[in-house]
């Protein structure tokens, strides 16, 4: 009965407070600005004398443009462009490696591609056509110890079928013939829904549409969709001069945060279902996982190990059921469990036990973006957290001051709004966080704040 109260619920007057003691911290460290002003920035690296550069993304949800630009950060918080790229944002984390910068860039209007920057700032495309003009993107990436750049392909849709949602998300206009492109051959069940027409002048009022096809086409029962890389909902690699494009694994509805462990093992952070389109899931929290090299892990009828079938459905809407009429395999339990809509994005592992424990992952998490997402009570995300991937139990670290968590333009104070990513300095004694800035959320859906991004950096004490 009660209303969504989401963290970008809320008004903003268009000037940003910075106050470091707004945040809270476990006792011994501290925080401070690094540099601020930025545009939508979603990712940090370092050069091989640790100096950050910060991507500013060059669009965010809400249809925002802006240019995509890798910027280096002086120690006195000027920053200096390096490269800029053209209207094919967003910009979604980079890594540094070999004397170059790797960035993926999401391919909103003319699909994904990974770039190599380098630090004179001469741009090359060493992937290109990655299947990411939907609701996500291409994201990452991380360097393995294999020496490939990996990186995450987020899905077309929210749970495998194209809907209205994705007409209000702007994509559906412009490519209506996109959708889910899965990575191996699947046999359909041939479950169908029927919407209303969004595309103007485009056949009849209403239509039925199926899973990994057009919006407008209807499936059928035993119907194969053939599968092929590049594909969506997949994390995959490739060498850094472009080569031998391979799949990782696959069934990962946003894969948005990559990092290795100390060990070598790859763990991702995975965006998990909304409470939208033509297929809506309810109660489903944002997941770390470790990936497991070849395995389908589940997306879009598994929420971690759990089948969607009879579960997961918003209350007083039909239950779900399965899109798929053979699963690949079981899929892997997850190492731990976020809040929902907590939107957990970027991470980094602690590998040098200098600022923390050793081992522990670092998870940005951005926040929800209520209502368009689906109905929160209470602000989720707009903090840092620390996690045991051995055990799965999840500690606040860096978050909010006040009697509510949310981000500080809701409570009045300069601390955190958005922070997206997460990455260790070289030396291993300092965190640095990307704060992405403020993005309120209305019933017309997000409204992002130019100018409003801050580098933070974390330190002992």
């Amino acid at each position: 009965m009660r209303g969504s109260h989401g963290g970008g619920q809320t008004s903003f007057d268009e000037t940003r407070r910075i106050t470091p003691s707004d945040v809270a911290l476990p006792d011994g460290y501290r925080i401070e600005p690094v540099a601020e002003g930025f545009t939508f920035p979603t990712g940090v690296a370092f050069d091989a004398a640790g100096t950050p550069y910060v991507v500013e993304s060059g669009y965010s949800y809400g249809e925002v443009w802006d240019t995509p630009r890798l910027l280096r950060v002086a120690g006195d918080g000027s920053v200096t462009e390096v490269a800029r790229g053209d209207n094919n944002g967003p910009w979604n984390g980079v890594a540094y490696h070999d004397g170059a910068f790797f960035v993926a860039e999401g391919g909103q209007r003319e699909g994904g591609r990974i770039l190599r920057i380098t630090p004179a700032g001469e741009v090359t495309p060493i992937v290109e056509n990655l299947p990411s003009l939907g609701d996500h993107h291409t994201n990452g990436p991380a360097v393995g110890p294999d020496g490939r750049i990996y990186f995450g392909q987020g899905t077309a849709t929210n749970s495998g079928v194209v809907g209205l949602d994705s007409a209000q998300f702007g994509w559906l206009h412009r490519y209506p013939e996109f959708h889910d492109i899965p990575c191996r051959d699947i046999t359909l069940t041939g479950k169908n829904y029927t919407t209303r027409n969004p595309l103007r002048g485009a056949g009849p009022a209403d239509v039925s549409t199926g899973a990994f096809v057009p919006f407008g086409t209807a499936t059928r029962d035993g119907q194969v969709i053939r599968g092929r890389i590049p594909c969506n909902g997949a994390i995959l690699r490739v060498r850094p001069d472009g080569s031998n494009l391979e799949l990782v694994a696959w069934g990962l509805r946003n894969p948005f945060g990559l990092a290795f462990s100390p060990d070598g093992r790859l763990f991702v952070t995975e965006n998990s279902y909304d409470d939208r389109g033509s297929r809506p899931v309810f109660g489903t929290g944002d997941l770390l996982r470790e990936v497991q090299p070849g395995k389908w892990h589940g997306w879009p009828d598994y929420f971690a190990h759990i089948p969607m079938a009879g579960s997961f459905a918003p209350p007083g809407k039909d239950d779900l059921v399965r899109l798929m009429k053979e699963w690949p395999n079981d899929p892997p339990k997850a190492a731990a469990k976020f809040a929902v809509h907590s939107s957990s994005n970027g991470l980094d592992f602690d590998g040098s036990g200098r600022f923390g424990p050793r081992g522990l992952i670092y998870v940005a998490q951005f926040g929800d973006m209520a209502p368009g997402v689906g109905k929160v009570l209470n602000p989720a995300g707009f903090k840092v957290v620390r996690v045991d991937p051995g055990t799965g139990v999840i500690e606040d670290f860096a978050v909010n001051r006040g009697e509510h968590n949310g981000p500080a333009s809701m409570l009045g104070t300069g601390g955190l709004e958005r922070p997206v990513a997460v990455r260790f300095h070289p030396s291993g004694n300092a965190m640095y966080v990307v704060d992405f800035g403020v993005m309120t959320v209305s019933d017309r859906g997000p409204s992002p704040k130019r100018e409003t991004g801050v580098l933070w950096k974390i330190t002992r004490r």
